[in-house]
């Protein structure tokens, strides 16, 4: 019986609405463990170089309040480096940051990267932590990935949620040749209950990140709501996937 895909919520946006009043309410920490008592499989976070919103504290109590496997999010820099060793989280995923960028703004460029980013994935991996790189789903990026030592690739799905044509069938090859070179397959970026079923039928994937759409649909319906709705959503397209062949 295929593995069901995992939900990683990402509650970075519960700490911009906390941060723009400069309280502690809402707790992001909450927000997670709501998020898990819905039947999220983990809990993602990004810890940014600016604080925007998650901040170490935040990962701390995470990693020791949240009993659900905790993914930090990070650039490949020596602070965030020295931070995740510290921490010691179930996994990281070593993505792009720019100060100016609102969010994530594209995949990791590990082809053009390899020697400095061979190091943090090495030291991470011999801590025990599972790294994961957020790439394009690009053949080079996903080669590079392997060959630095990545145990998994997350597939930046923003330009198929823009609609840009020919993603889908990117994202399908790109997961075909990261599982035939060993790596696991995790996807994320713009997902939401219209467009995540297509996504959640890609053969061998075993993740999906979401947090953006989760976070703002969850003024409306609340956050136990939104996760069991996403859980299904991501069912349906994956059984979908499976009765089409694809």
């Amino acid at each position: 019986m295929t593995a069901a895909i995992r939900l990683g919520v990402n509650i970075d946006h519960v700490a911009t609405v906390r941060n723009a009043r400069g309280g502690a309410h809402p707790d992001p920490v909450e927000a997670a463990r709501l998020a898990v008592q819905a039947g999220a499989d983990g809990i993602t976070a990004h810890l940014r170089e600016d604080r925007r919103h998650i901040r170490d504290a935040d990962l701390r109590r995470l990693r020791h309040e949240i009993k659900a496997p905790l993914n930090m999010e990070m650039a490949a820099t020596d602070e965030m480096l020295a931070m995740a060793l510290d921490l010691l989280p179930h996994a990281c995923c070593i993505v792009p940051e720019r100060r100016e960028e609102l969010t994530t703004e594209g995949g990791l460029d590990v082809a053009g990267h390899e020697a400095s980013l061979a190091g943090p994935v090495q030291k991470l991996a011999a801590a025990g932590v599972r790294v994961s790189l957020f790439v394009d789903p690009d053949p080079l990026q996903i080669a590079a990935a392997a060959r630095i030592g990545a145990q998994v690739v997350e597939l930046h799905t923003g330009a198929y949620a823009e609609g840009r044509a020919g993603e889908l069938e990117r994202l399908h090859a790109a997961a075909r040749q990261a599982l035939a070179l060993g790596l696991e397959v995790h996807a994320g970026h713009g997902l939401t209950y219209e467009n995540v079923g297509p996504v959640a039928a890609i053969e061998g994937l075993s993740e999906l990140n979401i947090g953006h759409f989760l976070i703002g649909q969850a003024i409306f319906d609340g956050l136990a709501a939104v996760v069991v709705e996403m859980k299904h959503r991501i069912a349906l397209g994956a059984a979908a996937g499976r009765g089409a062949g694809v």
